[in-house]
């Protein structure tokens, strides 16, 4: 897996935290990685983005970025609004796979969700997982709702024939409720995929070295961790 895709089923479902907790586990198993932003919207040019927070958090990365638009919008609308140019799937494809020949792992981290459109194309996130070949992981949230998005966004895939490699909780709560435990159980049932880990509310927020420390212990052993969805699903009490 030289090239990892990350999408969220939408914006603030903890997508960058969960790269960086990715990143850090793949490095404390000694590989080399390699960020890749597709598009940074919502930050001026002297402004730390997303792929600047995952190196912070997860230690020695190489970060780039394809794109970078000043307002919060979709990729698309913020080129034009900006009057700069658009990203293309292609770019950002082409961008990956130079990065992966000379790192062991690559991730690519898109913007929202997985069809948020790049260019007035309408090329998305889910064009560079073809183009590219590579699996997909999907970042969910927690709580109500989060079934119907994650399975818009895994049948999305399928219909794509693109790899879901599985999904992770980008926030599990200090206190969940229902909903949030029935989800562990209902969340791999409806994408058709394997729960591969659970970050902690909050998690961004640690120093960074408490962060690289524990970050292992959030993701499942085919992430470069140590966490065991059924030892969660024990721990929560999830899906009683």
């Amino acid at each position: 897996m030289p090239i990892l895709v990350i999408t969220g089923t939408g914006t603030e479902v903890g997508k960058t935290v969960t790269t960086a907790a990715v990143a850090a586990s793949a490095l404390a198993a000694g590989r080399s990685v390699a960020v890749l932003k597709a598009a940074q919207t919502g930050v001026r040019a002297d402004e730390r983005g997303d792929a600047d927070e995952v190196a912070r958090l997860a230690g020695a990365v190489t970060t780039v970025e394809v794109a970078r638009y000043p307002e919060p919008l979709a990729p698309a609308t913020a080129a034009r609004r900006a009057g700069l140019a658009a990203v293309r799937p292609q770019d950002v494809a082409d961008a990956a796979q130079k990065l992966a020949a000379e790192h062991d792992l690559v991730l690519v981290e898109g913007a929202g969700g997985l069809l948020v459109r790049f260019d007035e194309a309408g090329g998305t996130l889910a064009d560079v997982a073809q183009l590219l070949r590579a699996p997909v992981l999907i970042v969910a949230s927690a709580g109500l709702g989060t079934l119907n998005t994650t399975e818009l966004t895994a049948r999305e895939l399928r219909a794509r024939g693109v790899e879901l490699l599985g999904v992770v909780i980008g926030s599990w709560p200090d206190s969940p409720d229902l909903a949030s435990r029935c989800n562990v159980v209902d969340l791999p049932e409806v994408a058709g995929a394997p729960l591969l880990g659970a970050l902690p509310s909050g998690a961004g927020a640690l120093a960074p070295a408490d962060f690289r420390t524990v970050a292992p212990g959030w993701l499942a052993p085919r992430l470069d961790g140590t966490w065991e969805a059924e030892a969660f699903r024990e721990r929560t009490g999830s899906g009683l």
